[in-house]
């Protein structure tokens, strides 16, 4: 029977792995010599409970994006399997090649079929280079286009998931038309008269992120980043100083809670306490309901309403008045 896998430990979480090694080892020791310290333990996980509460109350943006980057994050397909009735993955651009750092198909919401899309990284090192770890090519992009076009002529509405630390930005890309295929989603995207619901699942970068980023509602998981450049990146960039990608993350506003003061996100999706990572199915759960909720809430509306309401919400992104405290 094979082991269960360790689990993998953030930085921030070591002083909560560290009391729950000691309540191990009372545990093992009160076994080996038959001693009950039930109550000792009771006491020990109770304080194990409230310290993982106050570390994921209080997190930083940089400690959130930890988080996000997950290795054991759901995935889009993960969360597609999980909440839909049925699916069936559809592949290629219809121009030569087909990508499998973005994903989609077709399936049902809870009865009503959808077009699903997202952006799919790997589970570990030989996956994530065959995901091209969820950094899209122009191919990516030209069949999330074909499949929403498919969505749009039948009526569906269009359910979308951001998990991706930008477009593939490699040489093969630009010779390929990466800027121009982004570009063509977003004009489409916001003629489109069907609903189309965009969330945010671990890690929304840059264009990437926005080739399949335009929609009627956009929501994020509580844990999730969605920023205009990694961290890291800007970091280097401004500071030529890639250690400075905390201070970068601060800065950039990339939390939901951040972007939802700004009025960029819709709502907020709550995760389970540790991550999405520590109970999948309570965050499946949760999508799950915000999803039918919004696309039911959506569907009340006319197609050009829809497309109207989705033009003013872009519109007023960005707006401020400048002046005296």
């Amino acid at each position: 029977m094979p082991s269960e896998r360790k689990p993998l430990l953030l930085d921030f979480e070591k002083p909560l792995v560290e009391l729950e090694s000691q309540i191990d080892q009372v545990r093992q020791l009160a076994q080996e010599n038959g001693v009950d310290v039930s109550e000792q333990i009771q006491q020990l996980e109770s304080r194990a409970g409230h310290l993982r509460r106050e570390i994921f109350s209080r997190l930083s943006a940089s400690q959130r994006l930890q988080v996000a980057r997950h290795p054991r994050r759901p995935t889009t397909l993960d969360y597609i399997l999980a909440i839909s009735d049925e699916w069936l993955e559809l592949h290629g651009d219809r121009s030569g090649g087909d990508d499998p750092a973005l994903v989609g198909g077709l399936g049902r919401l809870s009865g009503r079929p959808v077009v699903f899309l997202g952006h799919q990284k790997g589970r570990d090192t030989k996956e994530n280079v065959a995901r091209n770890f969820g950094m899209a090519n122009p191919g990516g992009y030209r069949k999330a286009l074909r499949l929403m076009r498919h969505a749009e002529q039948f009526g569906l509405p269009i359910v979308t998931f951001i998990d991706t630390p930008g477009a593939y930005p490699g040489v093969e890309g630009e010779r390929l038309g990466q800027g121009e295929a982004i570009a063509v989603n977003l004009r489409e995207m916001f003629g489109f008269e069907v609903p189309i619901i965009c969330t945010v699942i671990g890690e929304g970068g840059s264009g990437g992120a926005l080739g399949i980023g335009i929609g009627d509602r956009l929501l994020m998981f509580e844990h999730s980043v969605y920023t205009v450049a990694s961290p890291e990146a800007c970091a280097a960039i401004l500071w030529k100083d890639a250690q400075k990608a905390p201070q970068a993350a601060e800065a950039l506003k990339i939390t939901a809670q951040d972007l939802r003061q700004l009025g960029i996100v819709d709502a907020i999706l709550p995760e389970p306490l540790g991550g999405a990572h520590a109970d999948p199915v309570q965050a499946t759960v949760t999508l799950k309901n915000a999803l039918v909720s919004h696309v039911e809430d959506l569907l009340h509306l006319s197609g050009r309403q829809r497309q109207q309401q989705r033009y003013d919400k872009f519109r007023r992104l960005g707006v401020f008045l400048e002046g005296a405290a």
